[in-house]
């Protein structure tokens, strides 16, 4: 552990940012060659002035950090630098990375990374699209990122989960600090199946302002972002800028046009953002990333399908009138001209199937996943003919 304490000590060192920190690596390749350079060679170095680097040669490692180290060993967490092999190869690409992070599980190899961000107060019709998409997206072998907040970030990890792939948490605290405290258990099982990780040291609360630094980690460590239900002052917005600047795809899914949770989304979506309906309208835009031979011809991209349970005539009748935002027993009744016990009969069919769900009040919704109501062509019922014809600046 001992080899951290340079990295330790230049992160420390007052003035220091995540992007000088970069430029440093960059020119002299590791902390100690940054610390004990020569003057005349620091000062070409862009943002450090000869105050800074008397800061820099002066500055000595906090004890509190050595205990840090001394805990993070003793808690199965690692530590990955700039220089690490398996420092994230995408998040190497921005401007400011961290300098290290602490890293609870492990992150996979690859670049298949795609980041799925929106509401903590999110609605039903948002929590099961979020997690139909996290699932298809697994099943095809990408990895979900999120930040593990309550809402659209929780239902794209267990998404993830369901479909059996991997999926990486970015915190905006420290890993022994988690947040929000009831995803614990979430937060064991994402490190089982990928990683949950980190720049902030081990115990730092979650502050206001790390939210934002964290975002900046989501999206650069993905080749696209997708937004689903964010206000025009959602923080997921954030995340979306970022990724544009960051040179990556941005999607967003549209909602209802008379839901304010989702008008930051449709504010996207008007700037250019690709409207997202399932799993393969983000494919089309990243699979040649993934595979640049594929890049000018058409890729089919093979998927298993869900068995979905046989609908009676009845049954296929009553969930075709379902949307993906609840309606009211009362609407199904007359919309349908059914008996209120026939159709309550129906429904309850219909949700042992799996296929509508009810909240309270009686108002019930198509599971989005089901993909029975003729509204959407589910990804998992066929496959994508992709054509792409464009390349990765």
């Amino acid at each position: 552990m001992e080899k951290l304490f340079p990295w330790f000590r230049l992160k420390s060192t007052p003035g220091v940012g995540n992007l000088l920190y970069k430029r440093l690596i960059d020119v002299f390749h590791s902390p100690e060659n940054a610390i004990h350079a020569a003057r005349k060679d620091l000062l070409q170095v862009e943002g450090l002035s000869d105050r800074l680097i008397t800061a820099i040669k002066r500055h000595t490692l906090p004890e509190a950090f050595k205990k840090e180290l001394e805990e993070v060993q003793q808690k199965d967490i690692k530590i990955l630098t700039l220089t690490d092999d398996n420092y994230p190869a995408l998040l190497l690409e921005i401007p400011d990375p961290p300098p290290y992070l602490y890293v609870y599980g492990c992150i996979p190899a690859n670049k298949k990374n795609i980041s799925i961000v929106g509401s903590r107060n999110a609605t039903r019709y948002g929590l099961d699209t979020t997690q139909r998409l996290g699932r298809d997206l697994a099943s095809l072998g990408m990895t979900i990122v999120s930040g593990m907040a309550r809402g659209i970030d929780t239902a794209a990890h267990e998404g993830a989960l369901i479909g059996r792939g991997k999926t990486i948490a970015v915190l905006g605290s420290g890993l022994g600090r988690v947040y929000p405290k009831e995803n614990e258990r979430l937060f064991h099982r994402i490190a089982e199946a990928g990683a949950v990780i980190s720049e902030f040291p081990f115990m730092a609360e979650p502050e206001a302002h790390h939210f934002p630094m964290r975002n900046r980690i989501i999206s650069g460590l993905s080749l696209g972002t997708v937004i689903v239900e964010a206000t025009l002052r959602s923080g997921s917005l954030i995340t979306a800028r970022l990724a544009a600047e960051q040179n990556r795809e941005v999607f967003a899914v549209p909602g209802s046009i008379n839901s304010f949770k989702s008008t930051g989304t449709h504010t996207l979506i008007k700037q250019g953002a690709k409207l997202v309906e399932q799993a393969g309208d983000i494919m089309e835009e990243i699979s040649h990333w993934i595979d640049p031979s594929v890049s000018e011809d058409k890729h089919v991209v093979e998927v298993n399908t869900i068995p979905v349970p046989p609908l009676s005539p009845l049954e296929t009748s009553v969930s075709r009138e379902l949307e993906h935002y609840p309606l009211h027993i009362d609407d199904l009744i007359r919309k349908l001209g059914l008996e209120p016990s026939v159709l309550s009969s129906t429904l309850l069919s219909l949700e042992l199937k799996g296929i509508v769900q009810q909240e309270p009040g009686k108002f019930f919704y198509i599971k989005a996943q089901t993909g029975q109501t003729g509204k959407e062509k589910d990804l998992l019922s066929r496959n994508y003919e992709i054509t792409k014809s464009r390349k990765r600046p």
